[in-house]
């Protein structure tokens, strides 16, 4: 009796034990034990959080809950303004030394170094190295510089003026028109149809320097303010820090006050027709309008799983009927998310072909009604339950290698939503508890509220070419209403067992290397493949591969340019072996596997990725890639005939975005045949047996194929994969090598103005080209100029003459078909501008030129690429990228360890040397856009 007491005893607490670990849906959802959160007495919040991928390094964000919602109607565009000013003076950082100072630290201005307006807040964003206490010390500060103590001088103030009417100006044409007219309809009239970021041009130019002061003081406080750090460091001292700098930061005596707004759900639907003479094509959007709803409770997060898995099933069907040879539509989309202004929403969006709009948009409306009428199958949603666990489950196998950023954007979400971050391990056991016991009878019941007839908002989005076939607000309401009397229960296909058909023989493997210094095992198969392997720990459940082998179209002639092109979009609609693209999307549902096979034109390359439990079934892709592919004749006609409806588009009406870089592309290749942008004319020739034929020909003999894997796998392990699915392709031993065709930009000095376009913008473009003797160094060289140059520019054009927004300057280098560099210069400005900017910039070239770069911008170039480079040396792509390079320039991959050493020889005279070798003017093409000259 006493044995059976305690056996009890036993059970029950077992039982106990198990059930308070069981999530409760009445629980309130837990943040990440590993994040501290804080609040200063002040009111300012803090997330902090240790990651130490990657190593050394932090992710900084101070976050203001604060946009343009909040201007008054005489401030419009002041709160854009005011992140603009935080980067022009400071208390501790006069004029432009903020940027100056980051920049020597490595961070880049614009590519690391950047912020954001938004309607409803503010975010300041701030990477940085992290090794030491003193400098993480620094970087905090700059937060608190941008929390509180911009000097707003009004010098600055009306130099910043220029800047943000270039970025202004940059937004103008079809996109802002339209804007102007479809915001008022799809926020429902409410404040923020009137508050876009950008704001008004008239107040960003004359508003007196006491409104921005205004906003400043009304808006930049503690009590509206997080500052979230992520990272490789010691949480206490970050937190120590973070009191430090922030905590005497004090409010307004008097805070105005800080409301909330929302858009109005007012029943019923509202709809909206809107052209435009630079808009291309047509297109249809279709709001759902719901109350927001927030994850706060577990309850919360098993509802967002459920509209997840139907965003997953709704977006597999609409992409099945991309496969049918007349796609009711070029793209059909509907996905349920947040929207703004306190609402969620079901967004439907159908892009026609050509004037269809009634074709495209009942085409969607037609599956949304399917669903609500007869629901999903079983089938889609146990496919759509595995691909979300196997999403889950990668993240727990990541969750030591995740990187940074990654956590501090869910913690910018956090801080403006009044949501919390759960750790990877509870959405884990989460799922576990709850995603099996999801029932496809709740989804169905879900896609009913989803879809009804009140809180609607439709807009046609069309273009002025083709208004007189566009349908009325009327004719759009009645078709809304009346889809999906026709529609029948969807029939789910049965998923294949398996992607290939026959195993193939293993192959032998005739030579084995191994590189130590970089641990790279090189093989060798009897059919002639070599394949290089790395392993790495640097992500857990990741293994990266490339293919290549030399060719391309280039062995084609003029008349099969295109066929040979097109061959890899025939052969991805076509699907993987056996199965057409919709089985095999189906059959990889809850796998971790891609490859995308691509002919190119000197080379065709197949490339791809992988978890370590899927890495087979890649394989067999690639092993089906090279001998099983089957036309599908049907999904490629459908493919085809889309990018032709497309082009058509764009032909009937021509944008001056278009017209600009068509022009570029034309002149960069000497106008040769093989280099002309596409156009719909020939695509309508293109044959698919041609170009399904053709890219069977370039993947045919894999002896010419050399392939590098990066991952985490171990090299003995995967011998036999490799063996089989690789060594077991078929080869000749024989090599190819591309045909140099010649296709190279026109030498000498050109000018070519292109007029398209009525608003009042410009763009330009200056090329110089021309070729070089490949070596490292030089290579090195050709691109630190550019950067350099890249930085000047952004001092003289933007900073100085208040001229341009965003100007990028750039310079490249490529080997094949012969060694070749090209120096790209680039802004928008104003058409008034355009000459005077060009000589300007024209100056800035001839005196590095003549005299070299500065010394300081050769160490903020050298600062940003070391810190890159260490970076880098834990990156799977880098290594990949990286190996691939060498491996085609027959170079030793020992040299990779080597190229941070690159930096440190380069001077200020080595790159002199190199400007007065290239940077010659010789052979400078300029491209200019202004606007049509008026009648």
């Amino acid at each position: 009796m006493k044995k059976l007491v305690n056996l009890w005893v036993i059970l029950l607490t077992l039982f106990t034990a198990a059930t308070a670990q069981q999530i409760k849906l009445t629980d309130k959802l837990p943040m990440d034990p590993a994040v501290k959160v804080g609040k200063l007495p002040n009111g300012l919040t803090y997330y902090i959080r240790k990651n130490v991928e990657p190593k050394n390094r932090a992710q900084l964000r101070l976050v203001l809950k604060a946009g343009s919602i909040l201007e008054d109607e005489n401030q419009r565009g002041l709160a854009h303004f005011m992140e603009h000013m935080n980067f022009n003076g400071t208390k501790n950082f006069p004029k432009n030394e903020l940027v100056n100072f980051l920049e020597k630290s490595g961070i880049q201005f614009g590519a690391d170094l950047n912020a954001y307006t938004s309607f409803d807040e503010t975010v300041y964003m701030l990477p940085v190295p992290s090794d030491t206490l003193e400098k993480l010390d620094k970087y905090l500060m700059v937060l608190s510089e941008w929390a509180a103590n911009a000097t707003l001088d009004p010098t600055e103030i009306d130099k910043e003026r220029g800047v943000v009417l270039e970025e202004s100006r940059l937004r103008k044409g079809a996109q802002s028109r339209i804007q102007e007219k479809l915001y008022p309809a799809i926020f429902r009239g409410s404040r923020y149809a009137g508050r876009l970021p950008i704001g008004l041009d008239s107040i960003i130019q004359h508003a007196p320097y006491a409104s921005v002061k205004k906003f400043h003081q009304d808006w930049y406080r503690p009590n509206l303010e997080a500052v979230i750090a992520v990272g490789d460091f010691d949480p206490a001292q970050v937190e120590a820090i973070i009191k430090k700098h922030f905590g005497a930061l004090k409010n307004p005596a008097k805070p105005k006050a800080r409301i909330e707004y929302s858009v109005p759900l007012k029943g019923g639907t509202e709809a909206v027709v809107i052209t435009d003479k630079e808009q291309p094509y047509n297109m249809v959007q279709l709001f759902y309008m719901q109350p927001e709803k927030k994850e706060v409770t577990a309850n919360n997060r098993r509802e967002s799983i459920m509209t997840s898995l139907f965003n997953s099933m709704i977006s597999q069907r609409l992409r099945e009927l991309t496969q049918k040879a007349d796609p009711p539509f070029q793209v059909g989309m509907s996905s349920y998310s947040g929207f703004l202004g306190n609402l969620d929403a079901l967004t439907v969006v159908a892009l026609a072909k050509g004037a269809d709009v009634e074709k495209a948009l009942k085409a969607v409306l037609d599956e949304n009604d399917r669903a609500a009428k007869f629901g999903f199958t079983g089938g889609e949603l146990d496919r759509a339950k595995l691909s979300y666990k196997t999403r889950i489950e990668k993240q727990v196998k990541e969750k030591d290698k995740t990187a940074s950023e990654s956590f501090v954007e869910e913690l910018v979400g956090c801080f403006l939503n009044d949501v919390v971050m759960t750790e990877i391990d509870y959405d884990n056991k989460f799922i576990g508890q709850y995603l099996d016991g999801i029932k496809v009878e709740e989804v169905n019941a879900l896609v009913k509220k989803l879809i009804t007839k009140e809180n609607r908002v439709l807009a046609l989005i069309g273009s002025e070419n083709d208004k007189d076939k566009l349908p009325t607000v009327d004719q759009l309401k009645k078709w809304l209403d009346n889809t999906g009397n026709n529609v029948t229960a969807y029939v789910d296909e049965k998923v294949a067992a398996s992607l290939v058909e026959k195993m193939p023989t293993p192959g032998k493997i005739v030579e084995e290397h191994k590189i130590a210094e970089v641990g790279v095992t090189e093989l060798i198969f009897e059919n002639g493949l070599k394949v290089n392997l790395k392993p790495t720990d640097f992500k857990n459940d990741e293994i990266k591969f490339r293919g290549v082998s030399w060719g391309g179209s280039s062995l084609y002639s003029n008349e099969d340019l295109d066929n040979a092109s097109l061959g890899s979009m025939v052969a991805s609609t076509s699907g993987n072996g056996k199965l057409k693209a919709t089985q095999l999307s189906k059959y990889l549902s809850g796998k971790v596997a891609n490859v995308n096979a691509q002919v190119g034109g000197n080379s065709e390359v197949i490339s791809g990725q992988s978890s370590v439990k899927d890495f087979e079934t890649a394989l067999q892709m690639i092993y089906n890639k090279f001998t099983n592919n089957v036309l599908d004749a049907e999904a490629s006609k459908g493919a085809i005939g889309n990018q032709k409806d497309f082009l058509a588009n764009m032909e009937k009406t021509v944008t001056p975005d278009k017209m600009f870089s068509d022009t570029m592309q034309t002149v960069m290749g000497n106008y040769h045949p093989r280099n002309l942008p596409m156009t719909s004319a020939r695509m309508e020739k293109v044959n698919p047996e041609k170009a399904m034929q053709i890219f069977k020909e370039r993947f045919a003999n894999a002896s010419d194929f050399e392939f590098t894997f990066v991952g985490n796998f171990d090299v003995e392990k995967i011998k036999p994969l490799l063996a089989t699915y690789l060594g077991g392709l078929p080869g000749t031993l024989q090599k190819e090598t591309f045909v140099d065709l010649g296709i190279t930009p026109p030498i000498g000095k050109i000018t070519k103005i292109i007029r398209k376009g009525t608003d009042d913008k410009a763009r330009v473009m200056l090329a110089i080209s021309g070729s070089y003797l490949p070596n490292e160094l030089e290579e090195l060289s050709i691109s630190a100029l550019g950067d350099i140059l890249n930085i000047k520019l952004t001092e003289k054009l933007r900073e100085e003459e208040g001229g341009v927004y965003s100007p990028f300057a750039m310079g490249s280098t490529g080997r094949v078909p012969t060694p070749r560099y090209t120096f790209r210069v680039g802004y928008g400005c104003s058409p008034a501008n355009a000459e005077k900017l060009i000589d300007i910039t024209l100056k800035e070239i001839e005196k590095i030129k003549t005299n070299g770069p500065e010394q300081v911008d050769l160490e903020k170039f050298v600062a940003k690429n070391k810190l890159d480079y260490e970076t880098n040396l834990k990156n799977n792509d880098f290594w990949l990228g990286s190996l691939v390079e060498r491996y085609q320039n027959m170079e030793k991959v020992q040299l990779i360890l080597e190229e941070g050493k690159l930096l440190d020889q380069l001077t200020v005279k080595s790159l002199q040397e190199v400007a007065a070798k290239y940077l010659t003017g010789d052979d400078l093409i300029k491209f200019i856009l202004l606007p049509e000259e008026k009648k």
